[in-house]
C-alpha cells in the first residue's frame, strides 16, 4: 500500500482495485449491462479488503506462546469492532424492543404464516395461507349440516325438500308410465326385502349403505331433534300461562279491600261485597281477558314505591345529639318534680310509655327500662332510687356495691318500696363513714365541664363516690366533639382535670382505687381521642413527681421527713401510664421519661421502714408489667428485690461485705433497717396472703404478717425477673450470686409455705443459670490455615504434560471441577453480556434524553422568540406613537 495521508492510500487502493478510475477504451462510451451478482460480491470483497487493510485496529490477533505448524486454533484472530457492531444490532433487535414495550400491558400478536419469515416472499405467504385455510376447511364438512355450503342431491338442493318419503325413487322419463316403482325399491322393501337376514346368515357381507341413505339418516335425526325441541318449547310455553293464570287468581286476592277496614269505603254487613274464596282456572282466565293484562300489571309492579328500612344505622354525630338532647329532657323533667310542677299522673303516663322497636334493636327480650337514659343511668327518681344504685351506668362498680347487691339479694322477698328503703338507708350508712354527702339527693343530668380540679370537687362535693363515673359520663356526653366547636378543648382540659382527681382520691388518708378503677375508662378514652394533649398532662407531672424526689434527696435520704419514695398516689399514675400508653417502644415521650423516674427511685432511694419496701416492691412490679413484651433488664429492679430478701428474711450474711456479687447493699445490717428482719416464732401459724397496698403505705406500724407478705412477693418477682431476663449475656453473672444468697437464707424454722416458695425461686434460677452455661462457648481464637514448613528440596513432575498435571485420579472429583470451571466461565460470559446490556440501555436513554433536551429547547427558542418579536413590535409601535406625539406637540 502506498505510504502518505489515510485519503491517498484510500485512493491508491480503490484505483489498484479498479473499483474507481477511467476505465473507457478509445474515448468511447461502452454501454454499460446490469452488474451481475458475482461482480457485486467480488466489489464488495475487495471494498472490505481495503477497510481492512486501512484499519489494522480491526483485526485483533491473540499472540501464541509455543507456536505448532499445521494446527488450527480457535479464538487466535478476532474482529472486535464486526463483533461489536453485531452485539448493537441484535441487541437493537431484541432488547431495545423490550425495553421499548416494558409499560405495556397488552398487545396483539401477529400469528399469519410467513408474516413473521423475511425469507418468504409476498405470493409465497398468499400461497401458504390459502393452503392451510383449505386444510382446515376440508377437516369434518362432509356431515356439518351448519356449514354456508348448500348440500345437493342429483343436482337439487337438500334443504328444499320437505318430505324424504320419495327417498330412492328415481326419476323416469317423460315417455314412462306414471306410478311405476322401482324394481330395486320392490326388491329390497317388499316381498324380497326379507332375504337379507338369510343372506347375511349364509356368510356374505353385509351391503354397503349409499350415500345417500347416509345423508337420509342423517337428515331424519336432525328434524327429529328440531320437533323434539319445539315439543320442549311449547311445554315450557304451556307452564309459563298456567303460572300467568295463578298469578291473576293470587292478584284478585292481594288488591282485595280489607274486611276489617272502617269508613265510608268498607262494606255494611249484609251487602254484597268483593268474594274472598280462592278463584278457579276458568274463572280467573275470563277475569284476566276482560279486564286484566299481565304485561301492563308487570309495568305497574316495576313503578311501585319501594319499601323503605324503619329504622337506618345512626351516624355518631346523630347519636351525640340524642343523648345530649336525652339528657337535658331528663333534666327538665327532674327540675320540674322539684319544684312541684308536674304531675305524678303525667309522670307515670310518660314513664309507663315505651319507645317503638328499631332495626338496631338485637334481641327479642330488650328491655329500655334496663339501660336508662342511654346508658348514661336514671338517677334519683322516687321509686326508682333503688334501681339507681346499680351498674346500669356501665361504669363499673366497687367491691362495696357488689356487697350491697348481694345483701339485696339475700334479703329479696318483701316489698318493693321496703327493699327501696332498704338500699337508700344502707347508701347513706356507707357515706356516712366519709363525709355523709350525697344523702337523699337526687343526681343532675347536666353538668358544666369543668376546667379545674376546684370545679369538679364543687360538682362532686354533694355526690356519691361511685356515682362520680356517671357524672363524668354525662359531661362527655353533654359536650361532644361534634355538637360544638369549643367542646374539643373542653374535653383536652378535661383530662388533666381527671389525672388531678385520680391523684386526689388515691391519696392518704383513705385512698379509694375502686373509684379510679372506675375512672380509668373515661380517662382511656379521652387519651384515645386527645393522645398530645393527653401526654402533655402526664409529663408535667412526671416533672412535678421528679422535682419532689430532687427534694427529698437534698433533704437527706436517710432522714424520716424526707419523701424519697413514691405514696399511693404516684403508684397509682404510674400504673395508669402503663396501662395506657405503649411500654415496649425504644422511645416514647411519656413512657421513657416514667421508666427513668421509676429507675432514679430504685437506685437512689435509701430504705428506712417497711413502707419504703412496699414502695420499692410495687415500683418492681411496674417494671415488670412494663416490660413483659420486650423482656429489657432493669438492674434497678433486681437491685431493690435482692436487698428486700436480705432485709426481710434472716440470713447467714453478717454484714454487706460478705454478700456474693456486686450488688450495692447501703442500708444492709444498719441500724435503722434492723427492725424490718422477720422473727421466725413471730411468723409462726401465719400464712402467706395478697400484701394490702393501702394499708402499708399509710401505717407506721407493722407486724409479721405484713413482713411475710412481703417476703414472698420479692421471693416471687425475683423468678419472674429470672425469667424475662434468660436471654440476656450476663445471665449467669447476674443471678449467680443471687441463688447464693437464696441458698444462705435460714428458713428452717419458718411455715411450709414460705419455704416452698423460696425453693420454687431457687430451682427456676438454678434451672436457667443451668440451660445458659450449656448454651455458652468458650472464646477461641481465629481459626487460620496452618502455616507449612519450608522445604528446600526441589520438586520433580512425573509428567509433562499440563492435561495430564491436571487431570484428577478420581473421575467424581474431575468432573466436579469440569462443571465448576464450567460455571466459572459462563458466570463471567453472563456478567460481560449483563454489563454491555446495561452500557446499551445507558446509551439508549441517553439518546432519548438528548431528543427531549432538544426538543424542549427547541420549543423555548421559539416561545422566546415570539416574545422577542412581539417585543420588538410593541417597541416600534411605542416609537411610532411617541413620534407622533411629538408632531402633534410641535404643531
Amino acid at each position: 500500500m502506498a505510504k502518505g495521508s489515510q485519503l491517498s492510500q484510500l485512493k491508491s487502493a480503490l484505483s489498484h482495485a479498479g473499483i474507481t478510475g477511467n476505465n473507457s477504451q478509445n474515448g468511447k462510451k461502452r454501454k454499460r449491462s446490469a452488474p451481475q451478482e458475482k461482480e457485486k460480491e467480488k466489489r464488495a470483497a475487495k471494498l472490505d479488503e481495503i477497510q481492512r487493510k486501512l484499519n489494522p485496529f480491526d483485526l485483533k490477533v491473540t499472540k501464541l506462546k509455543h507456536d505448532v505448524g499445521g494446527r488450527k486454533l480457535k479464538g487466535v484472530t478476532g474482529k472486535p469492532a464486526q463483533s461489536k457492531t453485531a452485539g448493537i444490532e441484535q441487541r437493537k433487535k431484541t432488547l431495545l424492543k423490550e425495553y421499548e414495550e416494558r409499560h405495556r400491558t397488552g398487545g396483539i400478536i401477529d400469528r399469519r404464516f410467513g408474516e413473521n419469515d423475511p425469507t418468504m416472499s409476498l405470493e409465497e405467504r398468499m400461497l401458504e395461507r390459502f393452503t392451510k385455510e383449505r386444510q382446515r376447511a376440508s377437516k369434518g364438512v362432509a356431515f356439518n349440516l351448519e356449514d354456508e355450503d348448500e348440500l345437493t342431491h342429483y343436482g337439487q338442493s337438500l334443504s328444499k325438500l320437505d318430505d324424504f318419503d320419495d327417498i330412492g325413487l328415481e326419476e323416469e322419463d317423460e315417455d314412462d308410465e306414471t306410478g311405476r316403482i322401482n324394481e330395486d325399491i320392490v326388491k329390497h322393501t317388499h316381498f324380497g326385502g326379507f332375504d337379507d337376514d338369510e343372506d347375511e346368515d349364509n356368510g356374505e357381507p353385509a351391503r354397503k349403505k349409499s350415500k345417500a341413505e347416509v345423508m337420509a339418516e342423517v337428515i331424519a335425526k336432525s328434524k327429529g331433534h328440531k320437533i323434539r325441541r319445539q315439543m320442549e318449547k311449547e311445554e315450557g310455553e304451556n307452564v309459563r300461562h298456567e303460572l300467568d293464570q295463578a298469578f291473576d287468581s293470587l292478584r284478585s286476592l292481594l288488591y282485595a279491600p280489607d274486611p276489617s277496614a272502617t269508613g265510608s269505603n268498607s262494606t255494611p254487613l249484609g251487602a254484597p261485597g268483593p268474594s274472598l274464596s280462592v278463584a278457579t282456572p276458568e274463572t280467573a282466565l275470563v277475569a284476566t281477558e276482560k279486564t286484566a293484562n299481565y304485561d301492563q300489571a308487570v309495568r305497574e309492579l316495576a313503578f311501585d314505591k319501594r319499601a323503605k328500612p324503619k329504622d337506618r344505622t345512626k351516624t355518631e354525630e346523630e347519636l351525640a345529639v340524642e343523648e345530649k338532647e336525652a339528657l337535658e329532657q331528663a333534666e327538665k323533667r327532674r327540675r320540674k318534680r322539684m319544684l312541684g310542677l308536674e304531675d305524678s299522673d303525667s309522670e307515670n303516663e310518660g314513664r309507663s310509655k315505651k319507645r317503638q322497636r328499631g332495626g338496631d334493636d338485637l334481641e327479642d327480650d330488650f328491655n329500655d327500662e334496663e339501660l336508662g337514659w342511654n346508658g348514661l343511668g336514671t338517677g334519683l327518681e322516687g321509686d326508682h332510687s333503688g334501681e339507681e344504685e346499680s351498674d346500669d351506668d356501665g361504669t363499673g362498680d366497687s367491691g362495696e356495691s357488689a356487697q350491697g347487691a348481694d345483701e339485696d339479694d339475700s334479703e329479696e322477698g318483701g316489698d318493693h318500696e321496703d327493699q327501696d328503703n332498704e338500699e337508700l338507708v344502707r347508701t347513706s350508712q356507707k357515706r356516712s363513714l366519709s363525709s355523709q354527702k350525697g344523702k337523699g339527693k337526687e343526681l343532675p343530668f347536666t353538668f358544666p365541664c369543668p376546667s379545674s380540679h376546684e370545679e369538679l370537687l364543687e360538682i362532686v362535693d354533694t355526690i356519691n363516690d361511685h356515682d362520680v363515673p356517671t357524672v363524668i359520663q354525662r359531661i362527655r356526653t353533654f359536650y361532644h366533639t361534634s355538637l360544638a366547636a369549643d367542646n374539643k378543648f373542653k374535653l383536652q382540659g378535661l383530662i388533666g382535670v381527671l389525672i388531678d382527681h385520680i391523684l386526689y382520691i388515691s391519696s392518704p388518708p383513705k385512698p379509694s382505687f375502686s373509684v379510679v378503677s372506675s375512672l380509668f375508662p373515661h380517662l382511656a378514652a379521652l387519651t384515645k381521642a386527645y393522645p398530645i394533649q393527653s401526654a402533655e398532662h402526664f409529663n408535667r407531672k412526671l416533672v412535678l413527681m421528679h422535682k419532689n424526689l430532687k427534694r427529698g434527696l437534698s433533704q437527706g435520704a436517710l432522714r424520716p421527713e424526707a419523701k424519697t419514695w413514691p405514696g399511693s398516689a404516684e403508684l397509682t399514675i404510674l400504673r395508669i401510664i402503663g396501662s395506657l400508653w405503649p411500654t415496649s417502644d425504644m422511645n416514647h415521650a411519656v413512657v421513657t421519661p416514667t421508666r427513668i423516674l421509676m429507675g432514679a427511685y430504685l437506685g437512689l432511694a435509701r430504705v428506712r421502714s417497711l413502707s419504703d419496701i412496699t414502695s420499692g416492691l410495687f415500683l418492681c412490679t411496674i417494671f415488670l408489667q412494663y416490660e413483659q413484651l420486650s423482656q429489657r433488664f432493669v438492674p434497678e429492679a433486681v437491685n431493690c428485690l435482692v436487698n428486700s430478701v436480705l432485709h426481710l428474711a434472716p440470713s447467714k450474711y453478717q454484714d454487706a461485705s460478705q454478700l456474693p456479687g456486686s450488688f450495692p447493699s447501703p442500708d444492709f445490717r444498719s441500724t435503722h433497717c434492723h427492725h424490718l428482719t422477720l422473727d421466725a416464732k413471730m411468723a409462726k401459724g401465719l400464712k402467706i396472703q395478697q400484701p394490702d397496698l393501702s394499708d402499708l403505705l399509710t401505717t407506721q406500724d407493722h407486724d409479721a404478717t405484713s413482713k411475710l407478705n412481703l417476703l414472698a412477693l420479692s421471693l416471687d418477682l425475683l423468678g419472674r425477673y429470672a425469667n424475662i431476663s434468660k436471654g440476656l449475656e450476663a445471665f449467669v453473672e447476674v443471678f449467680d450470686p443471687i441463688n447464693q444468697i437464696l441458698q444462705n437464707l435460714k428458713l428452717e424454722k419458718f411455715e411450709d409455705d414460705l419455704r416452698a416458695r423460696a425453693t420454687s425461686t431457687k430451682e427456676i434460677i438454678e434451672r436457667l443459670l443451668k440451660f445458659t452455661r450449656q448454651s455458652r462457648r468458650p472464646l477461641m481464637l481465629q481459626a487460620h490455615k496452618a502455616i507449612p514448613i519450608p522445604s528446600y528440596v526441589p520438586k520433580f513432575d512425573s509428567t509433562s504434560s499440563s492435561y495430564l498435571k491436571h487431570q484428577d485420579p478420581d473421575k467424581e472429583r474431575n468432573e466436579a471441577s469440569k462443571l465448576r470451571n464450567e460455571y466459572k466461565k459462563e458466570r463471567k460470559g453472563a456478567i460481560r453480556e449483563l454489563r454491555k446490556d446495561a452500557r446499551f440501555l445507558a446509551g439508549v436513554q441517553q439518546a432519548q434524553q438528548k431528543e427531549k433536551d432538544k426538543g424542549y429547547s427547541e420549543r423555548m427558542k421559539r416561545v422566546f422568540g415570539s416574545l422577542e418579536s412581539e417585543r420588538a413590535e410593541e417597541k416600534a409601535m411605542e416609537r411610532e406613537k411617541a413620534k407622533e406625539k411629538k408632531r402633534a406637540g410641535r404643531k
